[in-house]
């Protein structure tokens, strides 16, 4: 791209979103311009004081601007965007739907008390890096120019360099997780002769139609995938 403008524009429109809208809540708490604990995951307030926008707001905030946002930003940027630009290409829908079913299986771990943490957006950028771990399990990928390996291992490596240098481990764990879960019902499960239990619902089909974004489809795309067994990305799309 000539301009950072047009490489911006070129960016699919779920990633854009969800990238643009975790910058614009990092900027704006810099500035002052509103106090983290009101967009925290708090569920006595989201519920029995009906404050339900924190649910939601919660998935915004990676943390102030440090190296650690700069990295899940990046995250976005790049495993978000090939997902959506590779294996979802005219699937804006289907990755929605991913995105969405990622965010309630991370708010029901979340209520338990063990895995609670107020923030989620760590989480749902580490479930996007697992996906695309599987959907490339083959890809070489040099981790901070001291090692490389295949992107099959890039989570639980990545998982290993936050907890050396202090982060918690939980939110990566509970982003594993997730995106286990989704890609288990979604691909692993119906390979293995099973149903297709995680259709995208229509109305996340009527959804897209309506912002006249990507390709609102029914119909998977055929993907070809690489590897064997337990290194193998997806071989073709469960028709719906």
């Amino acid at each position: 791209m000539s301009s950072p403008a047009e490489y911006y524009n070129s960016l699919p429109p779920v990633s854009k979103a969800y990238g643009t809208l975790c910058l614009l809540a990092t900027t704006a708490f810099q500035f002052k311009l509103y106090n983290v604990e009101s967009i925290a995951l708090l569920y006595e307030l989201a519920i029995f004081r009906f404050q339900v926008w924190r649910l939601i707001t919660n998935f915004f905030f990676l943390g102030p601007f440090s190296i650690n946002f700069g990295i899940r930003l990046l995250m976005i940027a790049r495993y978000g965007v090939q997902l959506e630009s590779g294996p979802f290409q005219k699937r804006t829908a289907d990755f929605l739907w991913m995105i969405i079913f990622g965010s309630l299986t991370l708010l029901a771990l979340s209520a338990i008390p063990m895995f609670w943490s107020p923030f989620l957006g760590v989480s749902l950028v580490f479930m996007l890096l697992y996906v695309w771990s599987r959907e490339f399990p083959n890809a070489n990928i040099n981790l901070y120019g001291l090692v490389t390996l295949k992107a099959f291992y890039l989570p639980w490596a990545m998982l290993a360099l936050d907890v050396i240098f202090g982060s918690k481990l939980m939110p990566d764990l509970l982003g594993i997780i997730a995106g286990h879960l989704y890609y288990f019902l979604t691909v692993l499960h119906p390979l293995a002769g099973g149903r297709d239990i995680l259709k995208t619902p229509m109305w996340v089909h009527k959804l897209v139609a309506r912002w006249g974004v990507g390709a609102p489809t029914n119909s998977r795309t055929q993907a070809d995938g690489t590897g064997s067994g337990a290194f193998r990305g997806r071989s073709h799309r469960v028709g719906r």
